[in-house]
């Protein structure tokens, strides 16, 4: 009889004992699941948070209307920012325009004719920049020849999206210049539903994630300088 008992005040406790495991309400597991999943959303909500604050940013950023400096510079990837620097050095907004990261197949002449741009004009107050890879390397070659100039203040032309990454990397490179932004804007995203545009939602995701990126190598110092002469440099001592 007393051996019947003990059997099953063992088994009554069994359970009990179960319970407190790994998958229990209190278990090390279930705490980190929990704790994780908290963390998780948190971070899902200051990710998007930011990504709306980066596009209400981008989406209404518009020209000055008397832009005016030393010199103006523009980041190529794409004809519409090139005309848009070139009219702006024909306005007079600019002693000087230097076009950062051409390629390198890319002739003076070739720019010229398709901006319909005066010979004496290019001839006179164009230089061509053929050392940038990307960002980065813009920004190197940028304050390479505002130093080279002795300019301090310059227009930048760039797409909005493209804008304060433009400036991060300018301004971190070179904080003694004041570059006034001016952004080339395709189409009015203020006005119209951007959210409902795949191709447009895509362009600002990417650029967003870019954004960040760029800013976490700022605290890290991670790197290259996006210089065509230095990743030939590197290409030849592998």
């Amino acid at each position: 009889m007393g051996q019947m008992s003990r059997d099953r005040a063992f088994r009554e406790q069994q359970p009990q004992q179960n319970a407190g495991g790994l998958f229990a309400r209190s278990g090390r597991l279930r705490r980190v699941l929990r704790y994780g999943g908290l963390a998780a959303i948190v971070l899902v909500a200051v990710f998007l948070a930011g990504f709306l604050w980066f596009a209400d940013s981008v989406t209404t950023l518009v020209p000055p209307s008397q832009a005016r400096a030393d010199a103006i510079v523009v980041l190529t990837g794409g004809y519409q920012r090139i005309d848009q620097a070139v009219e702006l050095l024909r306005r007079g907004s600019g002693r000087r325009l230097l076009i950062s990261g051409a390629h390198p197949t890319t002739s003076p002449a070739q720019i010229r004719k398709m901006t319909q741009a005066s010979r004496d004009l290019f001839d006179c107050c164009v230089d061509v920049g053929y050392e940038a890879l990307d960002t980065i390397g813009n920004a190197n070659e940028i304050s390479r020849w505002i130093s080279d100039h002795g300019y301090s203040s310059v227009l930048v032309v760039t797409n909005n999206y493209h804008m304060p990454r433009s400036l991060m990397e300018l301004r971190r490179r070179d904080r003694a210049t004041e570059y006034i932004p001016y952004p080339v804007v395709n189409s009015d995203l203020k006005h119209t539903d951007w959210y409902a545009e795949p191709n447009v939602l895509r362009t600002l995701l990417s650029e967003y994630g870019k954004t960040l990126i760029a800013y976490a190598r700022g605290i890290i110092g991670w790197g290259s300088d996006g210089l065509r002469s230095t990743a030939r440099m590197a290409k030849t001592s592998d």
